[in-house]
């Protein structure tokens, strides 16, 4: 990928729709929490979406200065997507691989306010 770009980080998964709540704040204690104090992270958003039939889609977006800042985040091998402990009590599909994508255009102010962060 091309350096000079912005990076986005795309990761969908399901949970139960009655867990949308929960996990939300639980998203929010660890991969926002991280997102925020990694460098190089531009911002993020966690977007739920309700399926009807029981399940919701998440999907987390992040931006990124570099695919370097990126592995700051993800590791060595940032095409992986990055799970934490208790996320097998929610996640109905945990997907291996992650999107990547070059931001080629965008008129979007990537500034989250602190309010959606790590609310416990």
């Amino acid at each position: 990928m091309n350096k000079s770009h912005v990076i986005l980080r795309k990761w969908t998964g399901r949970i139960r729709s009655a867990d949308q709540e929960e996990y939300g704040a639980y998203v929010a204690r660890t991969g926002a929490e991280d997102y925020s104090h990694t460098p190089g992270n531009l911002g993020f958003q966690i977007l739920m979406r309700p399926l009807g039939d029981g399940t919701s889609e998440v999907t987390t977006l992040s931006w990124w200065k570099s695919m370097d800042a990126v592995r700051g985040f993800a590791g060595d091998d940032p095409e992986v997507a990055r799970y934490y402990p208790d996320d097998d009590r929610f996640l109905l599909s945990r997907p291996v691989h992650v999107e990547h994508c070059q931001v080629i255009a965008s008129n979007v102010a990537l500034s989250i306010p602190p309010a959606f962060i790590a609310q416990s």
